[in-house]
């Protein structure tokens, strides 16, 4: 696969070995390495090797290719000796969903009871109407058949 860095983004000069990491894994497409602010031991980042901003940028072989190997590190996090009852991938795209690094990344995080970290719900919530949710999913539909990703 093509890779292209930007001298920038921290996660580039990463893959270039030009800013530290501890390393866990890299193959020609993908990079693992630890979170310098785990949520939990063992918080692993896994990044495409090519720059992409934002999931509009990543090719789907580049995107692929993050939950192959992402799918390898979890089950490696539950052999290692890691407190690990489970694991959350977690992927920010944009500012609004939390991403700070605009390098895509994919988080690796093992997980146990008791460990603090979870997505919260606002109060009050609840499911929505069924019609909304039609509405919505026709809306989707309508989009994926526009970029010619569904028939």
């Amino acid at each position: 696969m093509p890779v292209t860095l930007d001298p920038e983004c921290i996660f580039c000069r990463i893959i270039a070995g030009q800013a530290e990491a501890s390393l866990v894994y890299r193959d020609d497409s993908t990079t693992a390495f630890m979170d310098i602010y785990p949520v939990t031991p063992g918080h692993v980042l896994l990044v495409p090797n090519s720059h992409a901003s934002d999931l509009g940028h990543l090719t789907d072989e580049y995107g692929s290719q993050l939950f192959i190997i992402g799918r390898r590190v979890a089950q490696s996090m539950r052999r290692c000796g890691l407190r690990c009852e489970g694991i959350n991938f977690f992927l920010a795209d944009g500012q609004a969903a939390g991403q700070t690094v605009f390098h895509v990344h994919l988080h690796i995080i093992p997980r146990y009871r008791g460990d603090g970290f979870g997505i919260h719900r606002k109060p009050g919530f609840g499911p929505p109407p069924r019609e909304e949710l039609q509405a919505i999913a026709e809306s989707l539909r309508g989009a994926l058949r526009q970029s010619g990703w569904a028939d």
